[in-house]
């Protein structure tokens, strides 16, 4: 794989392969991904994220399951690239599993969290990813996800 089967995306460019809109888009840049391998993307953590004020008042920490969504995010992204589609509302696909899902540090407002992702399988329109989120060189959540494009009976 030469340098020029590597891209990195903006947060234009993140637009336009995802339909998420905020406050619930949690991908800030894509730093390389790799058609059809792997990504590694970011998300920098604000004390200005919705969830601070209430989870916890004390000593804010980032829900678990907004960094397991992150990282499907990121997996999704991953997904569209190697299709090669753009979503729209035909197009789409949809966190439909998890598996062993595991945290091992808290993730608080100024962190900085690296987001990645690896397609391990890709079987009967379900694509398997092993994703894993990391503040520094720290693993702080990871998980095995499954996407699936949308089939028009409405999930969701």
């Amino acid at each position: 794989m030469s340098d020029k089967d590597i891209i990195s995306l903006d947060i234009n460019a993140i637009l336009k392969q995802l339909p998420h809109r905020y406050p619930f888009l949690l991908v800030d840049r894509v730093l390389e991904c790799h058609k059809g391998d792997h990504i590694r993307a970011l998300k920098n953590v604000t004390y200005n994220e919705p969830y601070f004020p209430g989870h916890f008042p004390y000593r804010p920490v980032m829900p678990g399951v907004i960094i397991i969504e992150a990282l499907a995010q990121t997996a999704g992204i991953l997904a569209f690239v190697t299709a090669g589609v753009v979503p729209d509302e035909h197009t789409r696909f949809f966190f439909v599993g998890i598996d062993e899902a595991r945290f091992r540090r808290p993730v608080e407002p100024g962190d900085q969290l690296i987001l990645t992702a690896k397609l391990t399988r890709q079987m009967r329109g379900i694509w398997k990813f092993s994703a894993a989120a990391y503040v520094g060189d720290v693993e702080a959540a990871s998980a095995e996800l499954m996407v699936a494009p949308e089939t028009g009976k409405g999930q969701g």
